[in-house]
């Protein structure tokens, strides 16, 4: 992942992980306060819904029980033949409406058969004949009934209470039909709002009044609702009214219903309002809440964005600063390994600089003879000279070795062979390696993949380990190997040692910067940490397996940068 990339990830994450945080208690508060709100407001506007209703509700059947009970009384204080008698039955009419207000419209004497015997009231019902009609089958089997409403034969929405006498051991009935529109009052102004409404419903899910507006009224539904108990009783409990809710097919809005069931159980004084006018400041709260929470939510994120953004920046440029630093260890540990191969450098340039010096104190004795120009003389010049050429070159690819690993690093990342690199610095760290009495071997397999970083970094890498290996047989000399091995993707670098070796507790610590076992004055404790760095920024890892006096072995692990050869086999036979 490119440094780019991973800032980016990294500033999304701390976004993420802040916004949470900072987004976490906003939500929960708004939840519960929106909650408990919801809750305590719904409920006192539902039972003030629930009191009016009731309230109502007792006053429809107040109406209906005094009707039928001053028609009861009627029945029982007046003669008979006041019934019988069309004009008599008129002044009971007249005096019934001067005392109640006109509720009654009508009254009529209908004996056993159903047959209208009298009547008094503004239509023409001549005889009418109820024996079918369902409240004159309802009225035979009570003493006061009241009726549906229905139209009947004046084709006019009213009701009808009848009370049953008797007379001469023959039952009647005396109805009276009840004025509709003093009825519907009761029930047509009870509303809330703009859609708030109330309508009498009967078990059939008939209306019995005529509401404000055409109620969205889904019948079926109300009629199982409410009377939906055994045999279709009705399912309220008690004085307490029945409140639910149901969605509109239409619309697709939640509609909010109060329900009373009175006459027996064959009313039902129903209330519906959409919710979202019932509970007007309850949605107008949640719309708040919800500006609050998206306008807060917005905010906190781009506080968090900001916030990250420089937190980033600010840890990128720690970061390249640590880099900076890390390429400063890493060119003085160059130094400090250029300064451990100066030994072995010295010693191999001495020689061919002696012979140097050799030859050329005979060319001068050659020169200072007076025959030198025999060809003798010449000859033996010229064979001076080439062996001084030849002595420059080797001086000249010894410095040239050592110039090349001490230069300034390199860090643009290329494909690399590594058992080219390996094998350059064996050689190189050969010079050392014989003064302190170490045989350096090198077993490296064919075909292998190459691997991407710094040349520079990779060659530090392996000489950082080689002399980390030859400071472990500084005392008494041994075997190191160097070898290279594919395994899965990733190509291995096994460096061997054969020395005093450590235990558990050192090696756990190996690689922490200026952690050493050297004496004083002798190491930094940096080497080895730099191997760590470099391996891990190159995406590998390393490993070290020693125990005391069993030598030490480590194992770095890199990622191949192309596909393996088919052969796998060493191609390099071990050298020393």
């Amino acid at each position: 992942m490119s440094d780019r990339h991973y800032y980016q990830s990294l500033t999304r994450v701390m976004v993420a992980w802040m916004s949470a945080v900072a987004l976490a208690p906003l939500l929960v508060c708004a939840a519960v306060l929106g909650h408990q709100f919801h809750t305590a407001y719904r409920a006192k506007v539902v039972a003030h819904l629930e009191e009016l209703v009731l309230k109502h509700q007792q006053q429809v059947g107040a109406f209906l029980r005094e009707t039928a009970a001053e028609l009861r009384v009627l029945a029982e204080i007046a003669p008979f033949d006041d019934f019988a008698d069309d004009r008599r039955l008129a002044a009971l009419l007249s005096t019934m409406q001067h005392e109640h207000g006109g509720v009654f419209v009508d009254l009529g004497l209908v004996d056993a058969s159903g047959a209208l015997v009298s009547y008094a009231g503004p239509f023409r019902l001549g005889r009418a004949d109820y024996a079918e009609a369902p409240w004159f089958l309802a009225a035979r089997k009570g003493d006061v009934t009241v009726s549906d409403v229905f139209l009947g034969l004046r084709g006019l929405p009213h009701f009808v209470v009848a009370v049953r006498v008797s007379h001469e051991g023959r039952d009647y009935l005396v109805r009276a039909a009840i004025d509709f529109a003093a009825f519907n009052r009761f029930v047509e102004n009870i509303g809330l709002g703009a859609t708030g409404q109330a309508f009498i419903l009967n078990a059939r899910g008939e209306l019995q009044t005529t509401p404000r507006r055409a109620p969205r009224l889904d019948a079926p539904f109300l009629r199982e609702r409410i009377w939906a108990g055994p045999g279709g009783t009705p399912v309220q409990a008690g004085d307490q009214p029945l409140v639910f809710t149901h969605d509109d097919p239409e619309s697709g809005r939640q509609i909010l219903y109060v329900a009373s069931v009175f006459k027996d159980g064959q009313w039902a004084l129903v209330y519906q309002q959409d919710e979202a006018d019932a509970f007007p400041a309850l949605y107008r709260t949640r719309l708040l809440a919800i500006l609050i929470v998206v306008f807060g939510g917005i905010g906190i994120l781009a506080a968090c964005w900001v916030l990250a953004r420089r937190m980033v920046s600010r840890v990128a440029a720690a970061d390249a600063e640590r880099d900076l630093l890390n390429d400063q260890v890493i060119e003085a540990g160059k130094l400090a390994s250029v300064g451990e191969l100066a030994a072995g450098i010295a010693h191999e340039i001495n020689n061919p600089v002696a012979i140097m010096m050799e030859e050329a104190g005979w060319v001068s004795d050659i020169l200072a003879d007076d025959d030198r120009d025999t060809p003798e003389n010449m000859t033996e010049m010229r064979r001076a000279l080439d062996q001084i050429r030849q002595q420059g070159a080797r001086c000249k690819e010894i410095t040239h070795k050592l110039l090349s690993f001490a230069r300034k690093t390199d860090e643009r990342i290329k494909e690399l062979d590594l058992n080219d690199l390996v094998a350059e610095m064996a050689e190189l760290s050969e010079k050392r390696a014989r003064y302190v009495n170490v045989h350096i071997a090198t077993d490296l397999g064919g075909n292998l993949p190459h691997v991407a970083g710094s040349p520079s970094e990779l060659q530090q890498l392996v000489l950082n380990l080689v002399n980390n290996a030859m400071d472990a047989m500084e005392k008494n000399g041994g075997d190191l190997t160097l070898a290279t091995r594919l395994a899965g993707d990733r190509v291995v670098l096994t460096v061997s040692d054969t020395g005093h070796g450590m235990p558990k507790a050192v090696a756990a610590r190996i690689f922490e910067p200026f952690f050493t076992t050297k004496a004083v004055g002798k190491g930094t404790g940096l080497g080895l940490s730099i191997c760590y760095g470099i391996v891990k920024k190159l995406g590998g890892e390393i490993t070290v397996e020693s125990a005391p006096e069993q030598g030490a072995t480590f194992r770095v692990f890199l990622p191949s940068a192309g596909k393996p050869g088919e052969d796998a086999t060493p191609d390099r036979t071990p050298q020393a």
